[in-house]
């Protein structure tokens, strides 16, 4: 069940006495939780309210609750936090548990209980004897992260609910540095509603002072400039990064790991893998592959190679301090770059 049917059935019809939780999308997941919270009325400190990490607490304290009849009130609602019996790991320190004994309450769960197990995981141990239980006792519903063109859907629509303007290119960037997460697109997006003034259109000026850009993404956009052959803005990037504290050892390695998953894409790109394959491979996020694609098809395998050995090269030398790490650097830039103006 998806989170807008799971929503529909939470607020309208009859509640089942399971549910599982499974997915990592932290926004979906706090949407079901407040929908459970207020179908139910349920206060701070409320009698008929439960909430059970099990990662650190026995199953057996879990059932002790979920056998409760409610206090003074229809239902008693509990929620089980971090099953990791339902995968295949384990936490440190974790307790053991009687599985039978949970296996048993699912077979026959107590009618004016709702207990909802809460799975921030990308899938669950289909072998085990638990896993198949809950499955068929239990509603599951999916809080996975969506795919790329639903997150925008999705964002897009919260923007034209919100009487929200945004213009194209101010829209574009907000996506790039929200990774294309709807958790964190949604975050961000609640600063933007409070600085927007009535009929105020959003531009890329605007979402560029309230959106902060990680390291990662300040690196990809270093690679770019050095990629296209921009060696004035690329070293002028890298400067402002040095100012705001990053040391070039640690720059070096994100580019690395750039101009690698570059490298990626290209030899799959030359053997016939399309987007959805290609991330299926390397396990990266699709918005990623599909900025590395756009990236990895101006150059051949062999320059990309090139770049990167010569990449790990100067790792090698700053590590062992056979040179001076920013001279290195901008050296690299302007050396990359030079080819790259006379070409284009």
């Amino acid at each position: 069940m998806n989170v807008q049917e799971a929503l529909q059935q939470i607020q309208q019809k009859k509640l089942a006495n399971l549910y599982l939780v499974l997915g990592t999308e932290q926004f979906l997941q706090q949407q079901v939780r407040e929908a459970f919270i207020k179908r139910l009325a349920i206060e701070e400190n409320d009698l008929n309210f439960a909430q059970f990490d099990l990662s650190e607490i026995p199953v057996s304290d879990l059932l002790g609750e979920v056998e409760s009849s409610p206090f003074f009130g229809d239902h008693r609602l509990v929620f089980a936090e971090n099953p990791f019996f339902l995968t295949g790991e384990k936490p440190k320190n974790a307790p053991e548990n009687d599985l039978d004994a949970l296996i048993r309450y699912l077979e026959n769960p107590l009618e004016t209980t709702i207990l909802v197990f809460w799975l921030n995981h990308e899938k669950m141990d289909e072998r085990k004897k638990i896993t198949k239980r809950l499955k068929k006792s239990a509603v599951v519903i999916d809080v996975q992260p969506m795919k790329e063109n639903e997150v925008r859907r999705y964002l897009q629509q919260t923007i034209t609910n919100d009487g929200l303007t945004f213009s194209r290119d101010a829209f574009d960037l907000f996506f790039f540095l929200t990774d294309a997460s709807l958790s964190k697109a949604m975050k961000e997006l609640e600063k933007i509603r409070l600085f927007a003034n009535q009929g105020q259109t959003i531009t890329r000026e605007i979402v560029e002072s309230l959106v902060p850009r990680s390291l990662e993404q300040n690196v990809f956009d270093l690679t770019s400039k050095v990629l296209e052959g921009k060696a004035q803005e690329a070293l002028l990037l890298y400067e402002e990064l040095r100012v705001q504290g990053e040391e070039t050892i640690k720059i070096n390695a994100i580019l690395i790991s750039q101009i690698r998953l570059l490298l990626q894409v290209r030899i799959l790109q030359n053997v016939g893998y399309q987007q959805g394959a290609i991330g299926e491979t390397i396990k990266i996020h699709p918005y990623r592959i599909k900025l590395a694609m756009q990236q990895a098809r101006k150059f051949e395998v062999g320059q990309l190679v090139k770049l990167y050995d010569e990449l790990i090269e100067n790792d090698y030398k700053i590590k062992t301090g056979q040179m001076d790490k920013e001279l290195i650097f901008q050296l690299f830039v302007l050396k990359t770059c030079r080819p790259l103006q006379k070409s284009s």
